[in-house]
């Protein structure tokens, strides 16, 4: 026995296939150029606060819950997304164990209550995810420190209770104090330590700075921050609304930079209120957000202080004064290093206000863009509530599995081209076995497999390092290695040998 068939032996051998079988019918390595995959953020929210999506209400027994999330993760999978955005910090409270926030209420239903039997919920949704091809941005919520839906009491070491001096009632709710510098500090040490305790692949965060306004009685109030601008604005010698936007843009920029400072592949995403300023394209109109929420969102996109942009476009396509493909549009012109737009999309009103294309025209617009493909539903039960239009997209729109555009800014490299093995069974089934080159960090496996001159495509989590396919055979196979931030090695090709 030479010393290729004492090998090729082994290989099968290994793989628990009897010497000599199948052997009219193997896999030879092969140059290939199988077609690009296709590149879109396919993500979803899924909200904790008022357990809008997870869980269903606070205090459901801990098997329920994880029985619940692993449902809504599967769902994401079957219909191809590829991320979802998982409220971990509604209100200065957590999702997950911290030394620095309390439980929140709506696991439990009491804030403070740690869940029994003990587990971690963010650590077992980052698990469940990645095994689903599903990237897991946590989102947090940077200044609200209690919602008006909020039911329980307070506990002892929620920041309302250890540092009140941080925090302003304001309406029905209460707030941290941006124009605090305190509070930066702390929110930053709350997003940090998730950060570095957790293998999350982005940190994001919503429309939510300083509050959309209150009314009493018709009158508007204005955020009561008289104590902090009078510590800090007055000496500042901005106006008092340019120092509350500073205040936010200072935030925004030290987030960016501490995250990239401690892992540079996770990508910050925030998801602005969908109009800059009326007048922004000229037809549009609607709420100021930088005069009202103190959210100059276009200077953090034209800083590259944030990876993706998703300002909330929950509006149809057809009316000019709030028109998604005006305004996406305008935002894809405010982008001059090329970061990432992802629109948030209005899934929510899509099966009773709009017609049932509005939101497969909105991908197909999102699609377009000039940097990269790309959308978010708000939210993932409105698209579960919405089975036609589920439909549509799982026939669709999704119809191939999307790896998610590449941040080149954070690294351009691509993975080596990976070892791969490919053996055929006594019983003519093809087992795929593969590896990295050298030691690389690969996050996802990109499988992409031809029948019939058709090709398919797979994304697999990292960890996974072998797969059977299913019949009929493939004639060829391609496995790329994909990293951190989205870029994806030359393929590893083999070619069916008959």
């Amino acid at each position: 026995m030479n010393l290729k068939t004492w090998c090729a032996v082994v290989v099968a051998a290994s793989a628990g296939i009897s010497p000599g079988v199948g052997a009219s019918v193997n896999y030879v390595p092969a140059r290939l150029s199988p077609p690009p995959p296709a590149r879109e953020f396919r993500g979803a929210w899924i909200a904790t606060v008022g357990n809008i999506d997870w869980p269903s209400k606070p205090g459901l027994p801990v098997a329920e819950q994880k029985a619940e999330l692993i449902g809504l993760l599967d769902h994401a999978a079957k219909l191809r997304l590829n991320a979802v955005i998982f409220q971990v910090r509604p209100s200065c409270d957590a999702l997950y164990p911290s030394t620095l926030e309390p439980w929140s209420e709506y696991l439990t239903g009491t804030m403070g209550q740690a869940p029994s039997p003990a587990y971690d919920p963010l650590a077992f949704a980052l698990e469940q995810a990645h095994l689903r091809g599903l990237e897991l941005h946590a989102w947090f919520n940077p200044y609200r420190a209690g919602a008006a839906v909020a039911k329980s009491p307070v506990s002892a070491n929620h920041i309302r209770r250890t540092r009140p001096q941080l925090v302003r009632e304001y309406g029905k709710s209460f707030w941290l104090d941006p124009g605090e510098r305190e509070v930066q500090e702390y929110s930053l040490r709350v997003v940090m330590d998730v950060v570095k305790r957790y293998d999350v692949d982005g940190v994001h965060f919503d429309d939510y700075f300083y509050p959309y306004k209150e009314t009493v009685g018709g009158q508007e109030l204005d955020f009561p921050d008289e104590a902090s601008w009078r510590k800090f604005g007055v000496a500042s010698h901005l106006s008092r609304d340019d120092w509350r936007r500073e205040n936010v843009n200072q935030f925004i920029q030290r987030v960016y930079k501490s995250i990239k400072a401690t892992k540079p592949w996770v990508k910050f995403g925030i998801s602005p209120f969908g109009i800059w300023r009326p007048g922004n394209p000229a037809q549009i109109r609607g709420l100021d957000s930088y005069a009202q929420l103190y959210a100059d969102s276009r200077k953090w996109l034209i800083n590259g202080w944030l990876d993706y942009c998703a300002p909330q476009l929950y509006w149809p396509i057809e009316p000019k004064e709030q028109s998604f493909p005006a305004l996406l549009t305008w935002w894809d012109q405010q982008n001059p290093l090329k970061r990432h737009i992802w629109p948030g999309m209005g899934t929510a009103r899509a099966r009773s206000k709009w017609k049932p294309d509005e939101i497969p025209n909105q991908i197909r617009l999102a699609q377009k863009q000039p940097v990269s493909a790309g959308h978010i539903h708000w939210n993932l039960k409105s698209l579960l509530r919405n089975p036609e239009l589920e439909t549509k997209l799982e026939h669709g729109l999704y119809s191939q599995a999307a790896l998610i555009p590449a941040s080149k800014w954070l690294d351009s490299t691509p993975p080596g081209t990976p070892n791969l093995t490919a053996i055929v069974d006594a019983a003519r089934a093809v087992k795929l076995t593969w590896s990295p080159d050298k030691d690389e960090s690969v996050r996802w496996w990109l499988l992409q497999t031809r029948r019939g001159g058709q090709w398919t495509t797979e994304i697999l989590p990292g960890q996974v390092q072998s797969r059977w396919l299913a019949s009929p055979r493939p004639d060829a196979i391609a496995l790329s290695a994909v990293d951190r931030v989205g870029n994806a090695s030359s393929p590893a090709g083999r070619l069916l040998q008959n």
